[in-house]
């Protein structure tokens, strides 16, 4: 008999943060509700699969010879589970108590919902913003007037609401309707996959739900090295002109971009004089908003990776 739930986790040389994930799910999880938990470990060399073992966690896992993009692994780990429902988590993701129940809870209470994402925290307790309006003509033009985070940011505030996407570091998905519309696109390496993702459901007939009861630590362990932190930039964009090009015309392409040049440009001016703010990420930013295809990015830096461990003796 399928379970009710199947725990999703994404594995990237997170070690630390795997064993602190699997054992808040563990900690947290509803009683009354039969699971399943699935790791799938991204060609990981820190040793994280053999430390999952050493603490005895009760998981299956996926191992994988070559690194691929976080798309790819979900659709990977959507298609292996056998819950009804899927809870697709980063490693660097803790669920909080009642986590679980309130996701589970919304898309019973919904049932044109497909997926419910929950409330994010940073490392210190702080929430984040982890739900957001569909990119668009609409949402380009309240960044290009500062008002971004009041028009387009929609995690705030205490009760669940309809949202046009959320964050897949904590989202529960229904799995039928996953695969109703084919899983996550592996053409986006990361970055606006799940906006995609949503964006399809919601075409579909579907719904998504951002659900504040649901709270979940999100450490980010990515890298804030400038290489690092260069090559996110590039991917970022990257990812966002593919949702453009997929979603909307040429000429709604064009002004997003005219307007997401200027958004840029006008923070790095502010950066001259706020304090902890880098005029030079801004203009950086700009630059890939004007030229999204060019520079390499994190899929260049798994494909570099996989090259090396196939001619590693």
């Amino acid at each position: 008999m399928n379970p009710d739930l199947s725990y999703c986790v994404v594995n990237t040389n997170g070690r630390d943060h795997l064993l602190a994930c699997l054992s808040a799910i563990e900690r947290t999880h509803p009683p009354g509700v039969t699971h399943e938990t699935i790791v799938l470990d991204n060609s990981s060399d820190d040793g994280s699969l053999a430390a999952v073992r050493a603490a005895g966690h009760d998981v299956r896992v996926i191992a994988l010879d070559a690194r691929a993009g976080k798309a790819e692994n979900d659709s990977t780990l959507l298609r292996a589970a056998r819950g009804r429902a899927c809870l697709l988590l980063n490693e660097d993701s803790e669920l909080q108590e009642g986590a679980v129940a309130a996701l589970l809870g919304a898309l019973e209470s919904d049932r044109s919902a497909a997926v419910a994402g929950a409330l994010l925290l940073a490392s210190d307790g702080t929430p984040t913003p982890s739900a957001w309006r569909l990119p668009g003509l609409t949402v380009a033009l309240a960044g290009a007037l500062c008002l971004h985070r009041a028009f387009t940011v929609q995690s705030g505030g205490a009760r669940m609401r309809r949202v046009g996407w959320v964050q897949s570091s904590a989202m529960l998905v229904r799995r039928d309707a996953a695969e109703q519309v084919g899983y996550l696109d592996p053409a986006f390496f990361v970055y606006s996959d799940e906006t995609d993702f949503c964006k399809r459901l919601r075409d579909a007939g579907w719904r998504t739900l951002h659900v504040p009861a649901a709270r979940a630590v999100h450490h980010d362990q990515l890298s804030t090295d400038s290489r690092s932190a260069r090559r996110r930039i590039v991917e970022f964009h990257r990812g966002r002109d593919r949702y453009l090009r997929k979603h909307h015309s040429a000429a709604t392409r064009t002004a997003v971009r005219a307007l997401g040049v200027w958004f840029y440009l006008v923070r790095a001016l502010a950066a001259l004089a706020l304090p902890r703010h880098d005029p030079r990420r801004y203009l950086l930013q700009a630059g890939q908003e004007l030229r999204p295809r060019r520079g390499e990015g994190i899929r260049e830096a798994a494909e570099e990776y996989n090259r090396r461990a196939r001619i590693a003796p």
